[in-house]
């Protein structure tokens, strides 16, 4: 199933709209996938990622960062393009000299980690969606810690198509059913 791989990423659709809207699902890899999706004559390209955690030899950020470069280059720039991202880093509050890529509403302080979310959001011409709604402090509260490390990003162009933008923890989340696909899990 997951060819002895210790990560793992996957992307949970409502069962009509697997059926009716996904054009094309592909595993990049233990801690990338792809969902094209045809909503309404308008393709939309979901990226679920999981980068490795603080700690993890750089080698192996680099080549998530790598891969996900590579991935986003490939999408292209007439398409709606979304990345949803348990990034396991801290973009941190304020946007001083980011105010292209994020708002001011973040949350404590910018690790290592975040600031490569930032310089690849740049890179990308993308924009850190969370930060550009304020949240309640009880928002940033997870298994009794206070902390943010999932995010997700658009196209700036397509920044003002967002309504808002908020992170469930991962008990509010509801029970799934996972489905084989030729390309990976759906």
């Amino acid at each position: 199933m997951w060819n002895g791989k210790r990560n793992g990423v996957g992307v949970i659709l409502k069962e009509e709209f697997r059926v009716k809207i996904v054009v094309k699902l592909k595993r990049v890899s233990d801690r990338v996938m792809t969902v094209e999706l045809e909503v309404e004559g308008v393709m939309i390209n979901v990226i679920s990622a999981y980068a490795p955690q603080v700690g993890c030899e750089m080698k192996d950020k680099e080549k998530f960062w790598s891969e996900l470069d590579k991935v986003v280059e490939g999408v292209p720039r007439n398409e709606r393009l979304v990345i949803g991202v348990d990034f396991n880093s801290h973009v941190g509050e304020g946007n001083r000299g980011d105010e292209e890529v994020m708002s001011r509403y973040g949350f404590k302080e910018r690790n290592v980690e975040g600031q490569m979310v930032v310089d690849f959001a740049k890179r990308m011409e993308m924009a850190v969606v969370n930060m550009y709604f304020k949240k309640k402090e009880e928002h940033w509260v997870s298994v009794g810690r206070c902390r943010q490390v999932d995010y997700f990003l658009c196209r700036r162009c397509n920044l003002k198509e967002i309504g808002d933008c908020k992170v469930l923890a991962g008990d509010s989340v509801a029970k799934y059913k996972m489905v084989e696909t030729e390309g990976g899990r759906l």
